[in-house]
């Protein structure tokens, strides 16, 4: 490619993707994502709606509730957005998923839009549940279809929030979100359905999507978002071992593919990397320096992308 095609590119490219980023209880949580992947979320302060990235990728940022976010991105007000599957569910919006990003507010876990009753309830499936049972939701169109499909006629009631707190005086049961159910059983309720897992997805209009330039920078921004997540938990360890304990040393260590050996000069041993789980380095370290290991280095890591 030619000096001024190349200028002809990044002229295209230049500020193209109307970028939407959650705010509320998703908001922390994907700032200190764009940061890891170096594209910080700059706003003069943090009740602003309107921020910039300084990204030659992006030309526009917003930061709105994700439950808009889904209509949004499919009505077309902006290229590319980051919201949970479950709102892309509840409003049934026309959007290509980019990828998953695994993490929501606390974790890198999941969350799951259930159906819980009283803990001291004798309903064990929504089978069990009569006509006319009241139902609290923050998800009225999900909680309706699924109460459809199981053939069982519910007065479906939109919750505010604070849904796990009108059981039993207003409502006989609630559909809600959780991470790790400890919320729900302190309120006193027992999941008996799990009606949808949602991941954190990052999400794109279709027909930006189609445009193959946008498409890439897409894509490209969704390798660094990823791989941060990749990195997440994970180091470094780089150590030298001689070479009649090289097959102690690999034995022990972990590896996404394989360890990398590489020859010291003089003969003299191995020098050997890979990435372990940083979880598991407490008890890696002394493993290794116990089979003759020595100079072990933890290092560690940004971005693991494959």
């Amino acid at each position: 490619m030619s000096a001024s095609e190349h200028v002809g590119a990044a002229d295209k490219l230049a500020g193209m993707l109307r970028l939407v980023l959650p705010k509320g209880s998703l908001e922390k949580a994907t700032l200190e994502l764009f940061d890891a992947a170096d594209l910080p979320v700059l706003r003069n302060s943090s009740v602003q709606y309107k921020a910039t990235v300084a990204d030659p990728r992006i030309g526009e940022v917003r930061i709105l509730r994700p439950q808009e976010i889904p209509v949004y991105v499919a009505d077309g007000l902006f290229d590319l957005g980051i919201t949970g599957r479950d709102w892309i569910e509840e409003t049934d919006s026309d959007v290509v998923s980019v990828g998953e990003l695994a993490y929501s507010k606390a974790t890198s876990n999941p969350i799951r839009v259930v159906l819980a009753v009283p803990g001291d309830s004798p309903y064990g499936s929504v089978d069990d549940l009569p006509d006319g049972v009241r139902v609290s939701s923050e998800y009225p169109e999900m909680t309706r279809r699924y109460f459809a499909a199981a053939g069982v006629e519910a007065d479906i009631r939109l919750s505010y929030g604070a849904t796990e707190a009108k059981v039993p005086d207003i409502v006989d049961v609630v559909v809600d979100i959780t991470e790790t159910g400890r919320a729900l059983k302190a309120a006193g309720l027992k999941i008996i359905d799990t009606i949808a897992t949602s991941y954190t997805e990052l999400i794109a209009n279709p027909a930006a999507h189609q445009d193959p330039v946008k498409r890439h920078a897409m894509h490209q921004l969704y390798t660094l978002l990823q791989g941060v997540l990749e990195a997440r938990g994970k180091v470094l360890v780089k150590l030298n071992v001689p070479v009649d304990a090289l097959d102690a040393a690999i034995d022990l260590l972990p590896s996404m593919k394989a360890p990398t050996v590489n020859e010291l000069f003089g003969g003299q041993g191995y020098a050997v990397e890979t990435v372990v789980a940083k979880s598991d380095i407490n008890v890696l370290i002394p493993a290794l320096s116990d089979v003759g290991a020595t100079d072990i280095i933890e290092m560690p890591i940004s971005k693991i992308v494959h």
